[in-house]
């Protein structure tokens, strides 16, 4: 029953993500109040619909479920304990449904950190909700986890031995947190370009979301760095491997963006100017 809890609460996760993309989008335009809280309520439903979700997989894997297709790729019953859990996030599927927690996760924290629901927060959580219904929508009809296989094999096929590793069982979780941690930071540039509304309020509110994005990919990096130390005998990350080096770019450009924060916060410099003004100096 795990496969099929674990389906059914992801499409439970994307009614409620497309819900929060759409109707806080209208209350922000409306001034709706209840439509703006609306959307803070399905930010959280979605949280706990993919938490059960990833749970379910979790579950799949820490039993041995060879029945579930994910579980036979990726697993062995004699793995050790610790590998069967990194395992839910160490193939293309599971790491998917990592990356869709941890997603809901940054919209339901922002839902829960907003003492009111501003049009600006309301927009911006709507476009997290957007984002999330993109992701779950195709983890759902190109690579769903709770396949299931039958008859069910006896064992699993085995993780790859070089992700069977303490360096890389926590390396991918703190990479993602990064990664996707930067998507609070697009959802709240995307909704200041729709309010005309880039100023120092608005770099005081990003702020925060991008520091703590910035310093879990760091951390990210820094175990990767080390994994490939002890693993391949020399520094820093597979100079070959684009995938590893991927990293490094959005955490340059989170620098850029921290620095640029604080600088827009404290001297009001790269702000844009508000619609009217916009519009006025384009039309001449």
């Amino acid at each position: 029953m795990t496969a099929e809890i674990g389906q059914f609460a992801l499409i439970l996760a994307l009614m409620t993500a497309v819900y929060q993309g759409v109707f806080p989008l209208l209350g922000a335009g409306r001034n709706d109040r209840a439509l703006m809280a609306g959307g803070r309520l399905a930010a959280i439903a979605q949280l706990l619909f993919v938490l059960l979700a990833f749970g379910m997989l979790t579950v799949a894997h820490a039993t041995d479920d060879f029945s579930v297709l994910n579980v036979f790729e990726n697993s062995h019953s004699q793995k050790p304990f610790l590998y069967k859990l990194s395992g839910v996030w160490g193939n293309h599927e599971g790491s998917m449904l990592l990356w869709a927690l941890i997603l809901a996760g940054y919209g339901g924290a922002l839902a829960l950190t907003a003492p009111v629901m501003t049009p600006l927060r309301a927009r911006a959580l709507a476009v997290q909700g957007l984002i999330a219904t993109a992701f779950i929508a195709f983890i759902l009809f190109t690579s769903n986890p709770f396949t299931r296989i039958f008859p069910s094999p006896a064992d699993g096929q085995d993780l790859n031995p070089l992700l069977q590793d303490p360096g890389l069982a926590l390396h991918p979780p703190f990479l993602y947190l990064g990664y996707v941690g930067f998507s609070i930071a697009f959802a709240f540039a995307v909704a200041g370009l729709i309010a005309g509304r880039i100023d120092e309020d608005w770099a005081r509110q990003v702020r925060p979301w991008a520091l703590a994005a910035w310093t879990f990919l760091t951390i990210g990096i820094a175990l990767g760095s080390w994994w490939a130390y002890y693993e391949l005998g020399w520094g820093g990350f597979w100079a070959w491997d684009p995938v590893e080096n991927a990293s490094f770019m959005p955490w340059l450009a989170g620098t850029a963006l921290i620095h640029s924060l604080r600088v827009t916060e404290v001297r009001g410099a790269f702000r844009a100017p508000g619609r009217c003004c916009w519009r006025s100096s384009h039309s001449r």
